[in-house]
């Protein structure tokens, strides 16, 4: 089965430790009350086998939510606990490894702290990217900021959905906005905040904020000329209800595979041809 195309803006990530004598599903359901979309269940202290009770209980509150759940390291327990995918790191097994163990269907993310490390994702077969650290953060000890730079190269060249990690606030979200940022991730400033849903909801009104300045695509659909706010051809076909349709996509007379459309980012001028088999026989 092949993966769809799929999105995000604000990426929470677990951690108990930043809130303790609260539980872990009632602050995430917070966290996705106020507008996290994606999940992550990230736990360094607790060995594998003891993950997948909370594992279980975080794929059934994201179901229940139609929020996507990822699972840090491990592919076995994100099989184990039916999540949508895994989130690597640089030291973990290659993405090639992750894909023959999880299959097509599941999707795949990793951690990147250089823009060689961008590319060398994309080219791996990589579903999105996570840019930073931008900021220092005690959830990588040790580990040098990236900056606000690696952001802005990143805007520059990564098709693929990417996200900015790492020591991110509501105090400076906005300069990672103003660097090319449009979908965020926060540890501490979310699960960490006396009220999450409240600092899910600021960090996906500044987004929203920035995404509203950024301005429609224009590009030529099927012989006419119009104008999108879809930023990905996965995005354009899904809000056309085509998404799980047969059919064939075309950009500047170039057959885009289907695994490709959320990787092929929209330009202005572009020509996108969407053909859609109807019937059988």
């Amino acid at each position: 089965m092949k993966r769809a195309a799929f999105d995000f803006r604000l990426y929470a990530i677990t951690g108990e430790n930043y809130h303790p004598g609260r539980d872990l599903i009632d602050v995430m359901e917070a966290a996705i009350r106020g507008g996290a979309d994606i999940v992550q269940l990230r736990d360094k202290e607790t060995p594998p086998s003891g993950l997948l009770a909370k594992a279980r209980a975080l794929r059934e509150l994201t179901r229940r939510y139609g929020v996507t759940f990822i699972v840090n390291d491990y592919p076995e327990l994100a099989l184990a606990a039916e999540a949508d995918g895994v989130h690597l790191g640089q030291e973990d097994m290659p993405i090639a490894a992750a894909r023959r163990m999880l299959g097509e269907g599941k999707i795949i993310g990793i951690s990147t702290h250089s823009i060689e490390q961008a590319r060398a994702a994309v080219r791996a077969g990589a579903d999105y990217i996570g840019v930073g650290p931008v900021h220092p953060t005690p959830t990588k000890p040790g580990r040098p900021a990236a900056g606000l730079e690696f952001v802005r190269q990143a805007a520059a060249e990564i098709a693929i959905p990417w996200v900015a990690i790492g020591g991110i606030t509501l105090d400076n979200a906005d300069e990672v906005l103003d660097a090319g940022a449009r979908r965020l991730c926060a540890v501490s400033a979310i699960v960490g905040s006396p009220d999450p849903e409240a600092a899910s909801r600021a960090f996906r009104e500044r987004i929203a904020a920035r995404e509203a300045n950024d301005g429609p695509i224009p590009l030529r659909l099927n012989g006419r000329d119009t104008e999108t706010t879809a930023r990905t051809l996965g995005e354009l076909i899904e809000r056309h209800g085509l998404a799980d349709r047969r059919i064939v996509a075309e950009v500047d007379g170039e057959i885009v595979a289907r695994s490709e459309w959320g990787r092929t980012p929209l330009r202005a001028g572009m020509a996108v041809e969407l053909v859609h088999f109807k019937g059988g026989g």
